[in-house]
């Protein structure tokens, strides 16, 4: 960790060195112009200082741009000179300064020298966690003071502001029916919604900050409104940290048990924030945010409050974003949605709305037509929205269902009772409060979770797989049996086979595997419904609520077992499935982020995050990343609630000191024990105000506290509440030893990312009490949600040709792809995540061609966009990296590749950590391109440590395992240890045998192998034993000739001295000599490495000769090693046997070709002798550059020879 710790100083890459082009260019205090220079044309007046230091006024006129005769502090407006005048700014700057048309000149050269995607601005950047260091200084710029000062929070200073919702409705009514006018929609739309999402965020700091007044400034602080700039703006409030108190008597009293609940059952990504409940107090008959003023007010219990107030908590606010963009994506004619975006920021979170037409003009509650205010009290119901919202709900497998309202009328509903169908002043139909757009998970069935709703990918999967079912079963002839074939087994199943599976990785393979076949079998008979609805399937959005339903109760019955068996669904088939994906990594999450979308694209809640981790035990690093991202979301919670307590002059000392509570070992000034208590006690008479976020307009001095309130925590405190706040809402238990198990840096960063801080890029002593400084604490940014859309068109051109890349029509899945990017860049520009995805597959198809120059353009592309997008550490980009490395490595430039490998390494360090199968992966691809360039030694090295993790990770005996065991048999076989080949791939046998079956090609692959590594392995010792007697007398003759002529010995010791420049050659050569000599073992050889140079030759001239057409010997054969003292035995030969002579002329041929470093001079003879040496299987690799002083007295003994 602590090397982890030491890279952030390396991760961020000092910056290219500014070019400037003037000193200074600001807009004059002559401005505006006086009324007598705007009638002679007169538009602006600019002060400029240039680069050689001198000082113009500038006029800017209808015509053109001139140097004015100003000097002081009285306007002369005649030109200086007759020839300082131009049409353009720049031609004018560029005749006054001969540095600034130097500079300038510059900065397009390097601008054109660039990849023309990094010219292009990102829309929606990503946020950077670590800044530079040391900080850049902070210099005089006079132009961004004037940027500052008329700062507009998103709005645009000159014209009108822009109307969002008539653009984005506008935009929603162009035609459709072309392709061309899908491109031509679909740009619209993204721009829109780009544009409104970055005003919103601008906004959203301003209201935060204050700088916005509220338009309801006599209502409760925390019921303000904001308008600015045509956007609308809210408070949503975490009702998750409300029940923090409560948590001690939770333990033991059963009544408040159902209060919990509530905050178990909320989530950050499962609940959504009806802000129109708040912004639009014309509709709405109460906000019911507030439970700690509800409870002083009425004597309802507490759930009911809870109930009656989660429609505007923070935690709902993403359900309202995600219904809103289902029914966006649905995309029914006449019925609209409003643009919408979240934004936290400094523990506050805003909902950001374009703003309803005519919802802010007089009193509006006549437009109301669909659905009801008072939580189904009185419903409203209007048959021409009725028709629109059925047709949305088809697509979003919703059911049409009656409800009766508090007065027994009956209505009949295809959505929530709780949404509101408006009729703006435009006559367009709205449809706003979409918090359940899908059915309410079963399994959370508490007063207080009733926002607790499945994911539509779930819905959606649960619709495939039945309807799949529904066709098997009527084209079969048993259909009573499917009928009545047992219901699903129930979750105490899951549990049980999650305890089965607590060994090793591959038993748990093997037993995930068969239920999980048996639990879809069992789906496709038990979660069918009647033969009354076979053909579609249809969720009632209202079961398992409050609101009264209308139908009969078979009908309501028949609704509830739909719900009931899609909840049974996710926990039975789907999370099993989903661990079973994550053991044969088919699924392999880096870090928090990609495990949250790895969740959401199987259907599976946040909430479901602790049972994920129990079902993970046995994987260290799946538990270690739950475990890690409940820590940060926890914790999230906890600080966001502490910044909304703070003052503006304290949010950097208190984040410091948050993160030293959470990384270091802070403990609070003064007693320890009462401290604690009294701070405890402080945050259970606060929790209410602190929580809804009042405190922080509080004005009253008297209330606030000489030490900040932030300063009462400590490391003991902070981390106790992390574990109950899981406890309760992710049902995880974290181990006592969690502090010292967290991977620190990766949770830092992680948190740093949802909360919005910048630190710096330096090495923090993690192991100190205090590792951070209120220095480190470099920025607060805004974190965004928002529901840009997406091109659906393009988006199924590449699953389409993702399909075709499967089944290897390379051809047919080119031009999907190709398709799909031009139709993206069109839509959304270059810079977007879907983009770089079709950049990524397009190298893959690419790659497979064997087109690799092809290939690395496109993956340049991919790494390009994934670092704008993405951000510089994110999974995507550090893959980016390696697959670039691997094409890199495919023409040859292994040098080039392993540099990219080394950046990716430590992205992935940075992101999971060290302990990752796909660190594993990367080190086996690292082992083989250095095995390519002949440095075994490290090879073996990388593949021995990917061995490790994979073993202390997966097991023994998973597969990724047996691919470790693979590559080091490889290894071997390419050392000529032969032996320790077969040993190896007899263990990948095992482990294929017992995962795969010995059917499988895989397994039949590896038997080749190992019959290969057994056939070669004989051979050798055949060798050995033909010779062993001639070798023998050799070495004793060699020995004798030593001993009895020492100048002859001092000779080849001062002839591997000096004869090279690499100095462990020398070294080994020496030592291999002299440890002869002394031991006089000389018929018991050592083996001897491969010699890097002669690998790289014989790579060059593979490489040389497959252009010219020519059969190469491939990669992997091995070459029998000679002993160093069979080499002495062979140079004293050279002269007396015919074989001796002809290797030498072979080894020659190879030091020839590294040492000139000429390759073409030898490539007829480097050719010609190959077959020779694949014939006798027995070519050194090259001696090594110790004896590369012998090559005169070799040349001599080649002449006698040939003589």
């Amino acid at each position: 960790m602590e090397d982890v710790a030491a890279s952030l100083s390396n991760f961020l890459s000092s910056p290219s060195k500014e070019i400037r082009s003037v000193e200074s260019i600001v807009f004059s205090s002559f401005n505006p112009p006086p009324s007598y220079r705007r009638l002679a044309g007169d538009l602006i007046y600019l002060d400029v200082i240039t680069l050689e230091g001198n000082k113009y006024c500038i006029t800017g006129t209808t015509k053109f741009f001139h140097v004015n005769s100003s000097t002081g502090d009285i306007l002369d407006p005649r030109p200086i000179k007759a020839n300082f005048e131009s049409t353009t700014l720049i031609g004018l700057l560029q005749k006054i300064s001969s540095k600034f048309k130097k500079a300038f000149r510059e900065i397009l050269e390097r601008k054109a020298s660039a990849h023309p995607f990094e010219n292009v601005q990102s829309l929606l950047p990503p946020n950077s966690w670590l800044g530079l260091y040391p900080v850049p200084d902070h210099k005089r710029d006079a132009a961004r003071a004037e940027e500052a000062l008329t700062l507009s929070y998103g709005s645009d200073l000159l014209g009108m502001q822009r109307d969002w919702n008539e653009e984005l409705q506008a935009c929603r009514d162009f035609p459709h029916t072309t392709p061309q006018e899908r491109i031509l929609r679909d740009r619209a739309l993204y721009k829109v919604t780009s544009d409104f999402v970055d005003a919103a965020s601008n906004g959203a700091i301003g209201v935060i900050s204050r700088c916005i007044p509220p338009i309801n400034p006599t209502d409760p602080e925390c019921f303000h409104m904001y308008v600015h700039n045509n956007i609308f703006y809210s408070f949503a409030v975490d009702a998750d940290l409300e029940q923090l108190p409560k948590r001690h008597a939770s333990v033991n009293n059963p009544k408040i048990e159902g209060s919990i609940n509530s905050l178990k059952n909320t989530d950050e990504n499962d609940g959504n924030s009806s802000c129109f409940k708040v912004s639009n107090g014309c509709i709405s008959e109460s906000d019911g945010s507030n439970p700690s003023e509800l409870s002083g007010a009425t004597g309802l219990p507490t759930e009911t409050q809870l109930a009656e107030s989660e429609q505007a908590t923070y935690a709902s606010a993403n359900n309202d974003l995600k219904g809103t963009k289902a029914y966006q994506e649905a995309d029914v004619p006449g019925l609209y949605n409003l643009a919408m975006a979240i934004i936290d920021y400094r523990g506050h979170r805003v909902i950001a709305q374009s703003v309803l037409p005519g919802i802010l003009q007089g009193d509006k509650s006549e437009s109301l037509i669909y659905g009801s205010v008072d939580n189904g009290k009185k419903i409203y119901w209007n048959e021409d929205f009725h028709s629109k919202v059925v047709k949305a709900a088809k697509t979003l497998h919703l059911k049409e269902h009656e409800v009766l309202d508090e007065a027994g009328n009956v209505f009949k509903l295809a959505g929530p009772v709780e949404c509101k169908g408006i009729v703006g002043s435009d006559d367009r139909h709205y449809l706003l409060d979409l918090m359940r757009v899908t059915p309410r998970d079963a399994n959370y069935n508490g007063p207080g979770s009733r926002f607790c709703v499945l994911r539509p990918e779930l819905v959606t999967a649960f619709c495939q797989k039945a309807e799949a079912a529904e066709k098997t079963k009527g084209k079969s002839s048993v259909e009573e049996e499917h009928v009545a074939a047992p219901d699903l087994p129930n979750v105490a199943d899951v549990n049980d086979l999650v305890e089965d599976k607590a060994d090793p990785a591959s038993a748990s393979d093997s037993q995930f595997a068969a239920k999980v076949q048996k639990n879809e079998t069992l789906q496709e008979c038990g979660s069918t419904p009647t033969a009354s609805s076979c053909q579609e399937i249809y969720f009632n959005p209202n079961v398992f609520t409050e609101f009264k339903l209308a139908g009969t109760p078979e009908e309501i019955a028949a609704d509830e077992e739909n719900v009931k068996k899609a909840t049974q669904y996710l926990t039975d088939v789907v999370l099993p499935k989903f661990i079973q994906d994550l053991c044969t990594l088919e699924v392999s999450p880096m870090d928090g982020q990609t495990l949250t979308e790895a969740l959401h694209a199987h259907g599976i809640n946040i909430r479901y995050i602790g049972k994920v981790a129990e079902m993970t035990k046995h994987l260290p690093h799946l538990w270690d990343l739950c475990s890690s991202e409940v820590v940060v979301r926890s914790a999230k919670h906890i600080i966001k609630d502490v910044l909304r307590d703070t003052e503006d002059h304290d949010i950097g000392p208190a984040i410091s000191h948050l993160f030293n509570c959470l990384f270091g070992n802070c403990q609070i000034v003064g007693a320890k024990g009462a401290n604690s208590m009294q701070s405890k006690t402080q945050k259970k008479e606060n929790s209410g105000k602190s929580s809804r976020g009042q405190s922080r307009w509080k004005s009253g001095a008297s209330e606030r506290k000489n030490q900040p309130s932030y300063m009462s925590i400590n490391s003991e405190s902070l981390w106790s509440d992390i574990q109950e706040f899981a406890k309760i809402k992710y049902q995880f238990e974290m181990p006592e030893d969690a502090r010292a198990r967290v991977k620190k840096v990766s949770v830092i960063r992680n948190l740093c990312q949802k909360v919005g801080v910048t630190i710096v890029a330096h090495k923090y002593e993690l192991g100190a009490a205090a590792p951070f400084q209120t220095s480190d604490i470099l920025n607060l940014q805004p974190v965004v949600k928002h529901s840009v859309p997406v091109c659906s068109e393009a988006k199924d051109l590449v699953e389409t040709g993702k399909l075709q890349l499967a089944e290897g029509m390379l051809s047919e899945a080119y031009t999907l792809f190709s398709e799909a990017f031009s139709i993206l860049q069109q839509v959304t520009g270059p810079m977007h995540r879907e983009v770089a995805n079709c950049c990524r597959y397009l190298a893959m198809v690419l790659y497979h061609a064997g087109d690799m120059a092809g290939a690395i353009i496109q993956q340049h592309k991919e790494l390009i966009i994934n670092e704008r997008c993405l951000g510089l550490d994110h999974p995507d980009t550090a893959h980016s990296y390696g697959n670039m490395a691997l094409f890199y490595h495919g023409l040859n430039q292994t040098e080039l590749a392993l540099r990219h490998m080394s950046r990716a390494l430590l992205l992935l360090s940075l992101s999971s950590g060290p302990d990752h199968p796909d660190v594993a992966a990367t080190f086996i691809n690292v082992a083989m391109m250095y095995q390519d360039i002949g440095k075994m030694d490290t090879a073996l090295r990388y593949l021995q440590e990917a061995l490790k993790k994979n073993e202390r990770l997966l097991g023994e005996e998973h597969i990724q395992t047996a691919v470790c065991y693979h590559a080091l048999a490889i290894a071997f076989n390419c050392m000529g240890a032969y032996k320790l080949s077969h040993q190896h791939e007899k263990k990948t046998y095992d482990i294929l045998v017992k995962q795969l079956g010995e059917e499988d090609s895989r397994t039949r692959d590896s038997q080749n192998w190992m019959k290969t590594f057994k056939m070669r392995e004989i051979q050798m010792n055949a060798q050995k034993q033909k010779g062993q007697v001639l070798n023998a007398a050799s070495a004793q003759k060699a020995v004798d000739i030593l001993k009895a002529n020492p100048d002859l010995m001092h000779a080849f010791q001062a002839a591997a001295n000096s004869g090279g420049t690499t100095s462990s050659s020398n070294t080994s050569v020496k030592k291999s000599l002299n440890a002869a000599i002394a031991s006089e073992v000389g018929a018991h050889p050592r083996g001897r490495g491969v010699d890097e140079r002669a690998a790289r030759a014989a790579a060059e001239v593979r490489k040389k000769a497959a252009a010219r057409g020519l059969l190469i010997r491939p990669h992997g054969v091995p070459v029998q090693a000679v002993p160093p003292l069979t080499q002495l035995l062979n140079i004293i030969n050279s002269g007396m046997t015919p074989d001796s002579s002809t290797n030498n002329e072979e080894m020659e041929v190879a030091n020839t070709k590294v040492e000139d470093g000429n390759l073409s001079n030898v490539q007829e003879t480097a050719t010609e002798e190959k077959p020779k040496l694949d014939k006798e299987d027995q070519a050194p690799v090259g001696l090594g550059k110790g004896l590369s002083a012998l090559d005169s007295k070799k040349q001599k003994m080649k002449q006698k020879a040939a003589a």
